[in-house]
Protein backbone atom coordinates (compact mmCIF):
# COMPACT_ATOMS: atom_id res chain seq x y z
CA UNK A 1 0.00 0.00 0.00
CA UNK A 2 2.49 2.28 0.89
CA UNK A 3 4.81 1.80 -1.99
CA UNK A 4 1.62 2.44 -4.42
CA UNK A 5 0.89 5.62 -2.32
CA UNK A 6 4.74 6.96 -2.92
CA UNK A 7 4.30 5.96 -6.71
CA UNK A 8 1.16 7.76 -7.29
CA UNK A 9 3.81 10.88 -7.10
CA UNK A 10 4.87 9.77 -10.45
CA UNK A 11 2.51 11.42 -12.28
CA UNK A 12 3.35 15.44 -10.96
CA UNK A 13 6.89 15.01 -10.71
CA UNK A 14 8.54 17.49 -13.13
CA UNK A 15 12.42 18.31 -11.91
CA UNK A 16 14.58 20.76 -13.78
CA UNK A 17 18.21 20.92 -13.62
CA UNK A 18 17.75 24.37 -12.07
CA UNK A 19 15.90 22.78 -9.60
CA UNK A 20 18.17 19.78 -8.80
CA UNK A 21 20.98 22.42 -8.30
CA UNK A 22 18.43 24.43 -5.97
CA UNK A 23 17.38 21.31 -3.93
CA UNK A 24 20.58 19.98 -3.54
CA UNK A 25 22.13 23.37 -1.50
CA UNK A 26 18.41 24.02 0.13
CA UNK A 27 18.71 22.18 2.90
CA UNK A 28 21.28 23.55 4.52
CA UNK A 29 18.98 26.92 4.79
CA UNK A 30 17.56 27.30 8.10
CA UNK A 31 16.12 30.49 7.01
CA UNK A 32 12.74 28.84 5.16
CA UNK A 33 11.70 32.19 3.80
CA UNK A 34 14.46 31.86 1.44
CA UNK A 35 12.61 28.67 0.06
CA UNK A 36 10.71 28.53 -2.85
CA UNK A 37 7.26 28.91 -2.33
CA UNK A 38 5.97 25.34 -3.60
CA UNK A 39 8.43 23.92 -0.99
CA UNK A 40 6.72 21.73 0.71
CA UNK A 41 4.28 20.35 -2.05
CA UNK A 42 8.01 19.87 -4.13
CA UNK A 43 9.23 17.85 -1.18
CA UNK A 44 6.62 15.43 -1.99
CA UNK A 45 7.50 15.17 -5.87
CA UNK A 46 11.02 14.69 -5.52
CA UNK A 47 10.61 11.78 -3.16
CA UNK A 48 7.76 10.17 -5.52
CA UNK A 49 11.49 10.71 -8.43
CA UNK A 50 13.07 8.42 -6.09
CA UNK A 51 10.60 5.92 -6.10
CA UNK A 52 10.07 5.99 -9.40
CA UNK A 53 14.07 4.95 -10.10
CA UNK A 54 13.84 2.31 -7.36
CA UNK A 55 14.51 2.20 -3.29
CA UNK A 56 15.76 -0.21 -1.29
CA UNK A 57 13.07 -1.92 1.22
CA UNK A 58 14.63 0.41 4.16
CA UNK A 59 14.62 3.68 1.88
CA UNK A 60 10.79 2.91 1.13
CA UNK A 61 10.37 3.04 4.98
CA UNK A 62 12.26 5.90 5.27
CA UNK A 63 10.42 8.36 2.26
CA UNK A 64 7.17 6.94 3.77
CA UNK A 65 8.43 8.22 7.48
CA UNK A 66 8.96 11.64 5.55
CA UNK A 67 5.94 11.77 4.50
CA UNK A 68 3.85 11.18 7.55
CA UNK A 69 6.37 13.48 9.12
CA UNK A 70 5.22 16.46 6.25
CA UNK A 71 1.47 15.36 6.41
CA UNK A 72 1.08 15.71 10.13
CA UNK A 73 3.14 18.77 10.61
CA UNK A 74 2.89 20.86 7.57
CA UNK A 75 1.66 23.87 9.47
CA UNK A 76 4.82 24.11 11.92
CA UNK A 77 7.05 23.58 8.87
CA UNK A 78 5.69 26.35 6.85
CA UNK A 79 4.49 28.79 9.64
CA UNK A 80 6.74 27.76 12.63
CA UNK A 81 9.68 27.62 11.11
CA UNK A 82 8.92 30.90 10.26
CA UNK A 83 8.58 32.07 14.00
CA UNK A 84 4.71 32.09 13.92
CA UNK A 85 2.78 30.02 16.65
CA UNK A 86 0.57 27.30 15.66
CA UNK A 87 -2.08 25.25 18.07
CA UNK A 88 -4.89 25.85 19.62
CA UNK A 89 -5.11 29.49 20.78
CA UNK A 90 -1.92 30.41 18.69
CA UNK A 91 -3.63 31.04 15.26
CA UNK A 92 -6.40 33.33 14.22
CA UNK A 93 -7.79 30.24 12.25
CA UNK A 94 -6.90 27.15 11.69
CA UNK A 95 -8.93 24.90 8.84
CA UNK A 96 -11.72 27.31 8.69
CA UNK A 97 -13.11 28.56 5.43
CA UNK A 98 -12.86 31.12 3.88
CA UNK A 99 -13.47 33.61 7.51
CA UNK A 100 -10.83 35.81 9.38
CA UNK A 101 -9.93 35.98 13.09
CA UNK A 102 -7.30 37.60 16.12
CA UNK A 103 -5.74 35.22 18.46
CA UNK A 104 -7.38 35.66 21.81
CA UNK A 105 -5.00 36.27 24.61
CA UNK A 106 -7.81 37.03 26.78
CA UNK A 107 -9.33 33.46 26.46
CA UNK A 108 -5.96 31.96 25.70
CA UNK A 109 -3.50 33.29 27.50
CA UNK A 110 -3.93 35.58 30.18
CA UNK A 111 -7.25 35.01 31.42
CA UNK A 112 -6.61 36.82 34.57
CA UNK A 113 -7.07 40.31 32.52
CA UNK A 114 -10.02 39.00 30.34
CA UNK A 115 -11.48 42.17 31.17
CA UNK A 116 -8.46 44.26 30.41
CA UNK A 117 -8.07 42.84 27.02
CA UNK A 118 -11.39 43.01 25.70
CA UNK A 119 -11.93 47.01 26.78
CA UNK A 120 -9.02 46.94 24.05
CA UNK A 121 -11.10 46.55 21.44
CA UNK A 122 -13.86 49.61 22.63
CA UNK A 123 -13.35 53.48 22.80
CA UNK A 124 -13.86 53.67 26.60
CA UNK A 125 -9.41 54.06 27.71
CA UNK A 126 -6.80 52.79 26.23
CA UNK A 127 -7.67 50.90 22.95
CA UNK A 128 -6.07 49.50 19.61
CA UNK A 129 -6.16 51.02 16.05
CA UNK A 130 -5.24 50.07 13.27
CA UNK A 131 -3.16 52.68 11.92
CA UNK A 132 -2.30 50.88 8.78
CA UNK A 133 -2.52 47.44 6.94
CA UNK A 134 -0.50 46.00 3.71
CA UNK A 135 -1.51 42.81 1.89
CA UNK A 136 0.28 40.94 -0.52
CA UNK A 137 -2.01 38.27 -2.26
CA UNK A 138 -0.14 34.89 -3.69
CA UNK A 139 -3.00 33.21 -5.09
CA UNK A 140 -6.93 33.25 -5.65
CA UNK A 141 -8.37 30.80 -3.02
CA UNK A 142 -11.71 29.05 -4.18
CA UNK A 143 -14.42 26.87 -2.23
CA UNK A 144 -13.71 24.39 -0.82
CA UNK A 145 -10.45 25.06 0.43
CA UNK A 146 -10.01 25.96 3.73
CA UNK A 147 -7.63 28.39 5.51
CA UNK A 148 -5.46 28.74 8.15
CA UNK A 149 -3.84 32.60 9.62
CA UNK A 150 -1.16 33.45 11.77
CA UNK A 151 -0.10 36.36 13.38
CA UNK A 152 3.58 37.31 14.76
CA UNK A 153 5.02 40.05 16.37
CA UNK A 154 7.71 41.73 14.33
CA UNK A 155 9.80 42.74 16.77
CA UNK A 156 10.16 42.57 20.39
CA UNK A 157 8.04 45.23 22.15
CA UNK A 158 9.92 47.89 25.12
CA UNK A 159 8.35 49.49 27.78
CA UNK A 160 8.30 52.71 25.65
CA UNK A 161 6.35 51.03 22.52
CA UNK A 162 3.21 52.62 21.67
CA UNK A 163 2.60 50.30 18.76
CA UNK A 164 3.42 47.35 17.48
CA UNK A 165 3.47 45.49 14.13
CA UNK A 166 1.83 42.39 13.06
CA UNK A 167 3.26 39.96 10.80
CA UNK A 168 0.00 37.80 9.23
CA UNK A 169 0.31 34.54 7.33
CA UNK A 170 -2.48 32.95 5.40
CA UNK A 171 -2.22 29.72 4.46
CA UNK A 172 -4.20 27.18 1.63
CA UNK A 173 -4.71 24.35 3.41
CA UNK A 174 -5.49 22.33 -0.01
CA UNK A 175 -2.07 24.03 -1.25
CA UNK A 176 -0.19 23.86 1.80
CA UNK A 177 1.70 27.15 0.92
CA UNK A 178 0.57 31.33 1.80
CA UNK A 179 -1.94 32.58 -0.08
CA UNK A 180 -1.76 35.71 0.99
CA UNK A 181 0.92 37.84 4.05
CA UNK A 182 -0.39 40.85 5.46
CA UNK A 183 1.41 43.41 7.72
CA UNK A 184 -0.92 45.21 10.70
CA UNK A 185 0.39 48.49 12.14
CA UNK A 186 -1.62 49.01 15.29
CA UNK A 187 -1.12 52.23 18.12
CA UNK A 188 -2.04 51.61 21.39
CA UNK A 189 -4.55 54.82 22.18
CA UNK A 190 -5.89 56.55 24.83
CA UNK A 191 -9.75 57.80 23.86
CA UNK A 192 -9.95 59.70 26.66
CA UNK A 193 -7.04 61.93 26.49
CA UNK A 194 -7.25 61.93 22.95
CA UNK A 195 -3.10 60.40 22.32
CA UNK A 196 -0.91 57.40 21.53
CA UNK A 197 -0.20 56.03 24.45
CA UNK A 198 2.65 53.14 26.05
CA UNK A 199 1.44 49.73 25.98
CA UNK A 200 0.00 49.02 29.45
CA UNK A 201 1.97 46.51 31.77
CA UNK A 202 -0.42 43.54 31.59
CA UNK A 203 0.12 43.46 27.47
CA UNK A 204 3.94 43.89 27.51
CA UNK A 205 4.11 40.84 29.70
CA UNK A 206 2.47 38.87 27.28
CA UNK A 207 3.78 40.16 24.33
CA UNK A 208 7.75 39.66 25.86
CA UNK A 209 6.45 35.94 26.53
CA UNK A 210 4.67 35.47 23.14
CA UNK A 211 8.20 36.82 21.56
CA UNK A 212 10.21 34.21 23.25
CA UNK A 213 7.49 31.69 22.32
CA UNK A 214 8.20 32.84 18.77
CA UNK A 215 12.01 32.26 18.79
CA UNK A 216 11.69 28.98 19.91
CA UNK A 217 9.40 28.00 17.30
CA UNK A 218 11.47 29.34 14.69
CA UNK A 219 14.48 27.43 15.95
CA UNK A 220 12.35 24.23 16.47
CA UNK A 221 10.98 24.32 13.19
CA UNK A 222 13.28 25.46 10.99
CA UNK A 223 15.28 22.57 12.67
CA UNK A 224 13.13 20.52 11.63
CA UNK A 225 12.67 21.34 8.21
CA UNK A 226 16.88 21.71 7.60
CA UNK A 227 16.35 17.58 9.23
CA UNK A 228 13.43 16.86 6.37
CA UNK A 229 15.14 18.15 3.72
CA UNK A 230 18.64 16.58 4.24
CA UNK A 231 16.95 13.30 4.47
CA UNK A 232 15.10 13.64 0.73
CA UNK A 233 18.74 15.05 -0.21
CA UNK A 234 20.15 11.65 0.57
CA UNK A 235 17.27 9.38 -0.93
CA UNK A 236 18.32 11.67 -3.91
CA UNK A 237 21.96 10.96 -3.77
CA UNK A 238 21.06 7.15 -3.52
CA UNK A 239 18.34 6.63 -6.15
CA UNK A 240 18.23 8.58 -9.19
CA UNK A 241 20.70 10.80 -8.82
CA UNK A 242 23.27 8.07 -8.20
CA UNK A 243 25.72 7.22 -11.02
CA UNK A 244 24.34 4.68 -13.55
CA UNK A 245 20.71 5.00 -12.10
CA UNK A 246 18.20 4.05 -14.44
CA UNK A 247 14.47 4.52 -13.49
CA UNK A 248 11.98 1.45 -12.55
CA UNK A 249 9.56 0.89 -15.05
CA UNK A 250 8.35 -2.41 -13.21
CA UNK A 251 9.20 -4.59 -15.68
CA UNK A 252 10.39 -8.57 -15.40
Amino acid sequence: MLVAILMSFRLTCRYSIVQKRYFAAAFTEVDTSKLAARWLPDLRSRIGKCIIFGLRPAQVEEAGSILRAVTKEWRGLLAGSEGFLVGKGKAGFEGHQVVWGEMNYAKYHDPAHKKDWEELWTPKGDGLILRSIKTDFKFPMKWPDRLSVYHKLRSRPSDTSDSFVLDVLILSERHQRAAARCVEDIVVYDYRRAQKVPLRPFMLEQFKKTWEAQEEAKTKNSARVKELLGRVRRLEKDSWDRKGAVEDRGGP
